[in-house]
């Protein structure tokens, strides 16, 4: 009776989520640091605004921001719940496997290295940018990863290996933070913060693909992930190929939280911590349920996030996302902690 009941709560809980995400999306469209009334951002959004100055902020600089807002939450929910059903761990996040260290490796590469080394803006490395080097330091650390799953059956070793490797790419990083000149770190440390508006519609032609492509590969992987809640031995025994159920998860993780980091900056806590609030809310742990819901979850975050932002912008000051993630994220997970300390 009460899992007939869950079920029928289950469509009520979408329909809530997806009315607080439009609403969200459009307290977002309309906040911010010029005034724009509802009737002109409509006008905007259709190609009719009575002043090409409130269409281009609506259209170019707030409905991006929007989309990217709702975009990354999903992108690092999704990943965040991968990588706990995988890990088996709930403090597992979607930066577990030295995603960020890879990324934040080649931002440091980019923004303090480079210069010391001498090189131009017409170099090769220098045309990538920042986005292109954080991308090709994920990419590193994804294919090492790879290669070591295919040969470590045990995946808590991976989760041990994949922390020292992150480690020792975040000392390197502190090296070059020691030895880079101002200028370098300042450009560095803004990144860090995180900032949704950084990315531009251009960035978006690769955005937005790489985020759907990583989402369809989270989607794909529903039923390995809930053969993986037995353990990975008893997963193989039903007749799961883990190795390769690893490298889609890996890949699409990858593609999510590497994305957003690369164009983003590395955002924390949201992939921590709302896989825990669609368990908490949904109850249940069917992935075909937590997915999607971990994905309306990590927007509703994200679109929170951006509408905090915009509203002390207005009032002049501006504030950097990942403080403002932190700070929603915290509270979460330190009830996460208590809540399975009580149970043992």
């Amino acid at each position: 009776m009460k899992l007939k009941r869950l079920d029928i709560l289950h469509p009520l809980l979408f329909s809530l989520l997806g009315v607080l995400i439009a609403g969200l999306f459009v307290a977002d469209l309309l906040v911010g640091t010029t005034r724009i009334p509802l009737d002109e951002v409509w006008a905007a959004l259709r190609g009719v605004a009575s002043s090409e100055h409130y269409e281009m902020i609506v259209c170019r600089m707030r409905l991006p921001k929007v989309i990217v807002a709702i975009l990354s939450g999903m992108a690092l929910s999704a990943s965040g719940l991968q990588m706990q059903t995988l890990f088996r761990n709930p403090l597992a996040g979607p930066y577990v496997l030295g995603i960020n260290s890879g990324a934040s490796f080649g931002v440091a590469l980019f923004t303090m290295a480079l210069p010391m080394l001498g090189a131009v803006s017409g170099g090769w490395l220098m045309r990538f940018g920042v986005t292109g080097m954080a991308w090709i330091g994920s990419a590193a650390i994804l294919m090492m990863v790879m290669s070591l799953s295919r040969r470590i059956k045990n995946i808590n070793v991976i989760l041990i290996l994949g922390m020292m490797l992150g480690s020792a790419i975040s000392a390197v990083v502190g090296i070059l933070q020691y030895i880079g000149t101002e200028e370098s770190l300042k450009a560095f440390m803004v990144w860090t913060m995180g900032s949704l508006s950084a990315v531009t519609i251009d960035d978006m032609y690769i955005f937005v693909p790489a985020i759907i492509l990583g989402l369809v590969l989270a989607v794909a992987v529903v039923k390995p992930l809930n053969m993986l809640l037995l353990g990975e031995a008893n997963a193989r025994t039903v007749g799961l190929n883990v190795v390769r159920s690893r490298v889609i998860i890996f890949l699409s993780t990858t593609l999510l939280a590497g994305s957003v980091t690369a164009f983003c900056g590395p955002i924390g806590f949201i992939g921590l911590a709302m896989p825990h609030l669609a368990r908490m809310t949904f109850r249940t742990a069917d992935h075909r349920v937590l997915v999607p819901a971990s994905m309306l979850w990590g927007a509703v975050s994200m679109l929170l996030c951006c509408f905090i932002c915009d509203v002390v912008a207005h009032n002049g000051l501006m504030l950097p996302v990942n403080s403002i993630t932190s700070l929603l994220g915290v509270p979460i997970i330190i009830f996460v902690v208590l809540r399975n300390r009580n149970r043992r």
